[in-house]
C-alpha cells in the first residue's frame, strides 16, 4: 500500500512539474496576455460589413479583455492586402485579423500569386456572424418584384451595371452565385469595398448590388435603395416586407455569408484559448446580440464557435466554392 501511495505522489508530482515546465516555455507575453491594446485589420475599407461587424464584435472582446482593440481598415485587391498584413504580423495576439468568406475562401481562386495560405497561414479564433445577402437596387430601379427584376437583367444584359466590392469580396460571391444560378450577365463594375460600391448605387451611377443585410439594410429602411429578396431561407426582421428570394423567383439562391476571427500562425495556445473565451461572452452579450440581429446578422450557436470548427466551416467552404470561383475566374483573366 504505501509503495502504491508512493508511486501515485510520484505521477503527480511529475505531472506538476511537466505543467510547471510548459509553463516556463511559454512567452512571457503570453502569461499576463493581453497587456497592451490590440490591433485587428479588416482587410476592407469602413463602413462595409466585415467593418460593421468586426467593429461591434471588437468592442465587445475589449470589455473582457480590459484592453482596447483597434480597427485597422487595409482595403485593396479583394481583401487581400490587409489579410497579407496580418499573415506575417507577430504571433503574439496583438495582431488578429476580422476577415471574411472573401479574404478566404474567394481569394485563393482569384489570385493566384497570394502571400498567404487561408488554411495554413492562420490560428481560427472563432466565428462572429453569419448574414444572408440582399439583392439592392438604385431607389428608382424600374421592376416591382424580383420577378420582374430578373425579367428586366435578362432582356437588358450588360446594359444593366452591377456594382461590387472587389474580384473575390462578399458582395462579388453573393452576385456571382445569383447571376450563375439564374443566366444573367450584367456589365460588372468593381470598386474598392462595399462602401464606395453602395454610394454609387445610392447616387443612381449603379444598377444594383448584392451585399450582406448588414450593410444594406439602413439604406433600404430609409427608402434610398431598394431591396429585391435576401438569400436566406425565410424574411429577415431588419428588412420588413422583402421576401426570402426563393419564395420570389429564385428559388436555388440560398447563402450565409460568414465573418470570424483570425490570429497569425503560432499565435500560443492560451492566448487563443483566451481569445476565443473573450469572443464566446461578447457573443452571449445582449447588447452585441441584439446589435448584430437587427442589422440582419444571426449570431453563431455555441457548437459553432470554436477553432476547430471553424477551421473545418473553413476548407468545407472552399470546397462548396471552387467550382463557381474558378470559372469565374478563367472568365476575368
Amino acid at each position: 500500500m504505501k509503495k502504491s501511495v508512493h508511486y501515485v505522489l510520484a505521477a503527480i508530482a511529475a505531472v506538476v512539474a511537466g505543467v510547471t515546465a510548459a509553463l516556463f516555455l511559454l512567452p512571457a507575453s503570453a502569461l499576463d496576455y493581453p497587456s497592451r491594446p490590440i490591433t485587428m485589420i479588416v482587410p476592407y475599407p469602413a463602413g462595409g460589413p466585415s467593418d460593421v461587424v468586426a467593429r461591434i464584435v471588437a468592442d465587445g472582446m475589449s470589455k473582457r479583455l480590459g484592453q482596447s482593440i483597434v480597427i485597422e481598415n487595409v482595403g485593396g485587391a479583394g481583401g487581400t492586402l490587409g489579410t497579407a498584413r496580418a499573415a506575417a504580423a507577430a504571433p503574439d495576439g496583438y495582431t488578429l485579423l476580422g476577415a471574411s468568406m472573401g479574404s478566404h475562401v474567394a481569394a485563393p481562386a482569384f489570385y493566384p500569386n497570394l502571400r498567404y495560405d487561408s488554411t495554413r497561414d492562420f490560428q481560427p479564433i472563432g466565428l462572429t456572424s453569419h448574414a444572408p445577402a440582399a439583392i439592392v437596387a438604385r431607389k428608382d430601379f424600374p421592376a416591382k418584384d424580383l420577378k420582374e427584376f430578373i425579367a428586366y437583367i435578362k432582356k437588358n444584359g450588360d446594359t444593366v451595371k452591377q456594382a461590387h466590392g472587389g474580384i473575390g469580396s462578399s458582395s462579388h460571391m453573393a452576385c456571382l452565385m445569383f447571376n450563375s444560378e439564374l443566366g444573367l450577365n450584367p456589365r460588372l463594375i468593381a470598386y474598392r469595398g462595399t462602401g464606395p460600391a453602395l454610394n454609387d448605387l445610392l447616387g443612381g451611377h449603379v444598377d444594383f448590388f448584392c451585399e450582406q443585410v448588414v450593410s444594406v439594410a439602413a439604406a433600404v429602411q430609409g427608402g434610398t435603395i431598394k431591396a429585391y429578396g435576401v438569400s436566406s431561407d425565410k424574411p429577415v426582421p431588419s428588412l420588413p416586407g422583402v421576401p426570402a428570394a426563393k419564395d420570389a423567383g429564385a428559388p436555388s439562391y440560398q447563402m450565409s455569408i460568414w465573418s470570424a476571427v483570425f490570429a497569425p500562425k503560432g499565435t500560443p495556445a492560451p492566448v487563443v484559448a483566451r481569445l476565443n473565451q473573450a469572443l464566446n461572452e461578447a457573443l452571449d452579450d445582449p447588447t452585441v446580440r441584439n446589435r448584430l440581429v437587427e442589422l440582419g446578422g444571426r449570431v453563431p450557436g455555441k457548437e459553432e464557435r470554436g477553432p476547430a470548427n471553424l477551421a473545418k466551416l473553413l476548407k468545407s467552404e472552399i470546397a462548396r466554392w471552387a467550382p463557381i470561383l474558378k470559372s469565374a475566374a478563367a472568365l476575368t483573366n
